[in-house]
């Protein structure tokens, strides 16, 4: 009998990673091999069908094929999506321009609101109205219907975004909408607000409703074409996608509502330090993602990774932005990764991102033309990437166009090239402070009772000095740290989340009707689960309140623990809300809405620890090297083969770990230990 192989691909701004793990049915041996490539856009499958060549996975042997990808972020903020038209309630079509008045720049008397994704030409309307309880204030009429498709036809219009008024409470209206559409004109994409959420706010249902309609075909081309290429090699298993939500779903599910996959990527990454938290006995975790082009972190506590639906694209200090309402991790995410270039503004001033050397031609150090400097390109000047064994000695490292690079900045801010790629490291170091600082201190937690885990292929470099800085006193890099986001993925279950507004009093009076709330979602969620061929049995539900103090705009999610009451949840939401706001406030309590978790395993990964070999410390030497550490000087480091410790090594700083995708920086007096499944436990 055959070892069963179960493989996740991972496709990310610069490289495509791949994990894969089997079991020997005999021995229960596991053997887990990771791969990395390029990213190919725009034929983003491609490179997920090379990482898996590359590899040497057997995929006649693929049981379970977990994929993440950027396909649908890049879709929107690139505007690749297709030409969309809005439906929505007589009177309301420009709810989607007038959009919010909460405009970040609000001072700037000159700022221009973020152009809509549908023009007012193409967005149209239907007479009828459904109130905000749920009741019918006028009948539907789509007599206009057909003559509003057939303008729309005639405009090119390949998708349609259906959102009526107050369709979270009864989405009657829109179901019959989408009906008429979906049989008018079977050949277009068609999407109605309920099918992705069922929580208020017109203005974001109708900006998700459109976004998510705009990707739907180009997400639903490329799913098919990866399904195709994968199953044309041979493999007959189980293809799911990772999703936002830190869950993945069916191919076919996805297809219909590909928005939930907005940010699979950083979710899968940071699911997978959740786990590792609760493996190592650390439930508290900064977890830290620093790929190519960006560098993201999440906030987990009690190992518990927060998912939230109100999830902004393109917001800066500049721009509002756009709404989309899906569950999506709690993140924060800067334009600063390994890619990163360094630029100098008018007044002389050095600046790190957001704009990315990516894949092509990537930084100078690759030889592809890239005249810029780079993150990347600063660390291999500054001796903290070995320039002999860059990306695993798959690439020689240019190092003479490392020099011109940091040569031109370098004459722009007047000084040495050594003292250009310190700056760069620092600057960046310092942007991911400040995202770390929104994930934490902004939010009411104390980065010193974290413990923070970094991954990416800049994960091991920054880490140490970010802590540092935090007054963290633990960083874990884990084991395979450069394609973790893949591992998680196959850490994840099948996972939905679903979001219910219902508005009342959060009192005794009204038990019984939150009840029958969460009783009316839970079995919304087995239905569904159960067309798809999985029992009740198989299901775990995770309960939460969205709860604010009455009249206020926004609330808090707590746990709806099962058998609690109506005071002890009062009490959870003013302990949660004091945590989050610094006050809490004698006043009625509000029950917003409810969120509901329908998660059933799939059959996932079980680490377990590794087997030792008898190798020594001395083993894994390969040598010393000068690093200069950008604010502790120049240190002669320890140089170790990352591939070669096993679980009970330890040494200190000033040292390197070296692995064929990534490479960890420890600082001098840092104290470092190997556990049992070949993490590096870093002690400041």
């Amino acid at each position: 009998m055959s070892a069963e192989i179960r493989a996740a691909t991972d496709v990310g701004g610069t490289f495509t990673d791949l994990v894969y793990f089997s079991v020997d049915p005999e021995t229960g041996a596991q053997r887990i091999v990771t791969a990395k490539t390029d990213t190919t856009p725009p034929d983003f499958e491609r490179g997920v069908l090379n990482v898996i060549a590359k590899s040497g996975a057997p995929v006649d042997e693929i049981a379970f094929l977990a994929h993440g990808t950027t396909v649908v972020i890049n879709a929107l903020t690139e505007r690749k999506g297709v030409k969309t038209g809005l439906i929505t309630t007589e009177g309301f079509r420009d709810s989607l321009e007038i959009a919010r008045g909460n405009r970040p720049d609000y001072f700037n008397l000159h700022y221009v609101k973020p152009a809509p994704f549908v023009p007012r030409h193409l967005r149209r309307e239907v007479p009828g109205r459904i109130a905000h309880h749920g009741g019918e204030r006028a009948p539907l009429d789509l007599r206009g219907l057909p003559k509003i498709l057939d303008d729309f036809r005639a405009e090119g219009v390949e998708a349609v975004a259906i959102c009526l008024l107050h369709s979270y409470a009864n989405p009657n209206h829109e179901r019959a909408v989408l009906d008429k559409v979906t049989e008018l004109w079977p050949e277009a994409a068609a999407v109605a607000s309920h099918q992705i959420t069922r929580e208020w706010r017109e203005y974001e249902r109708t900006s998700t409703a459109v976004l998510s309609a705009y990707v739907q075909p180009v997400a639903e081309r490329y799913l098919g074409r990866l399904a195709d290429g994968v199953r044309g090699g041979g493999f007959g298993g189980q293809l799911y996608i990772m999703q936002s939500n830190c869950g993945v779903d069916s191919v076919d599910r996805t297809k219909e509502i590909p928005i939930t996959m907005v940010e699979s990527g950083p979710a899968s990454g940071f699911w997978g330090a959740a786990e590792l938290g609760r493996l190592l006995g650390d439930p508290n975790v900064l977890a830290l993602d620093i790929g190519g082009t960006t560098a993201k972190c999440s906030l987990i506590e009690g190992g518990h990774v927060k998912i939230i639906s109100d999830y902004w694209i393109e917001r800066s200090r500049r721009s509002a932005g756009y709404p989309i309402q899906v569950p999506v991790v709690d993140l924060v995410e800067i334009g600063n990764g390994g890619g990163s270039i360094a630029w100098v503004d008018d007044f002389g001033k050095l600046h790190v991102g957001p704009q990315s050397a990516g894949a092509q031609p990537g930084p100078a150090a690759y030889g592809r033309g890239g005249t810029e400097p780079t993150t990347t390109d600063a660390n291999l000047a500054l001796g903290r990437i070995n320039r002999d064994y860059f990306a695993g000695g798959e690439i020689d490292a240019d190092m003479d166009a490392v020099d011109r690079a940091l040569g031109e900045l370098a004459d722009k801010l007047g000084v040495d090239r050594a003292d250009a790629a310190r700056g760069i490291v620092r600057i960046a170091n310092n942007n991911m402070i400040n995202a770390l600082k929104l994930i934490s201190l902004n939010r009411g937690y104390d980065p010193r009772d974290f413990t923070l885990v970094a991954f990416g292929g800049g994960g091991g470099m920054h880490a140490v000095a970010l802590a540092a800085e935090l007054g963290i006193r633990k960083v874990v890099i884990p084991r395979a740290a450069d394609v973790f986001s893949a591992w998680g993925m196959l850490m994840s279950d099948l996972r939905r989340d679903y979001f219910v507004t219902r508005l009342f009093g959060l009192n005794a009076g009204n038990a019984e009707r939150l009840d029958g709330l969460i009783d009316e979602v839970t079995e919304t969620a087995a239905a569904q689960f159960r067309r798809e061929g999985i029992e009740r049995d198989r299901i775990r539900f995770l309960r939460y309140g969205n709860l604010r103090y009455e009249n206020q705009e926004h609330g808090v999610e707590v746990p709806l623990r099962d058998g609690a009451t109506v005071d002890e949840i009062t009490e959870a939401f003013h302990d949660a809300y004091e945590r989050e706001y610094t006050y809490r406030l004698e006043a009625p309590v509000e029950f917003v809405g409810v969120h509901l978790v329908a998660i059933a395993e799939v059959g996932k990964l079980t680490p377990v620890p590794l087997a030792p070999t008898g190798r020594t410390l001395d083993d894994a030497v390969k040598g010393r090297r000068a690093v200069d550490y950008a604010t502790e000087g120049v240190h002669d480091a320890d140089v170790y083969d990352g591939d070669l410790l096993e679980p009970g090594m330890a040494f200190e700083g000033p040292a390197v770990v070296e692995t064929k995708g990534s490479t960890t920086v420890v600082h001098p007096e840092n104290a470092v230990t190997v556990d049992d499944y070949g993490n590096l436990v870093i002690e400041l």
